[in-house]
């Protein structure tokens, strides 16, 4: 049985004649933090979305947790984005109509978990990331390394089994950066949660066990070595 709980084999996918991945290969193990870097253009977002399930390949297989993902209906897999999966975009991408505390919760009520249930869990994140007092405040009234603290709690709310950040830190300064960084990583371990970053920083792809080079649509190197597929 294989240890790898994410692993994209051969993935290829073209948008219109214009390819993004080329036959694309990366298995994560559970509880590593993965770092895929590259050029803009690399395929690095696209790989990130395939193996979260958002973007289906041409070619070529995507498996979770020892099932096959890529071959999965629309539903089955927004079923799967939504229990086990997290996500942290760049501009963290929150609902501007939703305060903090119920942009955090949003997973859990998509869930099906009870209002009060699913913010009373929410509001135990503000402290853990030093938003305290923030919780009423909407997007607009955030600054943006707050904004981003906010999506990082909505990302690990639900306990999810893998943490997909893409870009987590491009729309912040340095200091805001190394704050969400090291809470995401701090948090992950304390979880065990299984995190694929993708980013062009080497500052942020230093906090990750492991770096991975995408470039032309195809994984070119590794910071250490991986096993075969």
């Amino acid at each position: 049985m294989s240890d790898n709980l994410l692993e994209a084999r051969d993935v290829t996918l073209a948008f219109g004649r214009t390819p993004a991945l080329q036959g694309a290969s990366l298995a994560v193990r559970a509880g590593e933090i993965v770092a895929i870097m590259g050029p803009s253009g690399s395929g690095k977002t696209t790989l990130l979305h395939c193996l979260a399930g958002i973007l289906t390949p041409d070619a070529g297989e995507v498996h979770f947790a020892g099932r096959r993902t890529d071959t999965l209906g629309e539903t089955e897999r927004s079923v799967l984005r939504r229990d086990r999966f997290g996500f942290v975009f760049q501009f963290g991408q929150l609902v501007p109509e939703l305060t903090a505390e119920e942009n955090v919760a949003l997973p859990l009520l998509l869930g099906g978990g009870r209002r009060g249930a699913a913010l009373r869990e929410a509001r135990t994140w503000f402290g853990r990331l030093g938003l305290d007092g923030l919780e009423g405040r909407r997007s607009g009234e955030l600054s943006g390394g707050q904004a981003q603290r906010v999506a990082l709690a909505r990302g690990l709310v639900a306990g999810p089994e893998v943490l997909f950040a893409d870009e987590p830190t491009g729309s912040l300064d340095s200091h805001a950066g190394e704050q969400v960084m090291d809470l995401m990583v701090d948090s992950a371990r304390e979880r065990g949660t299984t995190v694929v970053i993708v980013t062009h920083e080497a500052r942020v792809a230093a906090y990750a066990d492991r770096e991975v080079l995408v470039r032309d649509g195809r994984v070119a190197a590794f910071s250490a070595a991986q096993e075969e597929l």
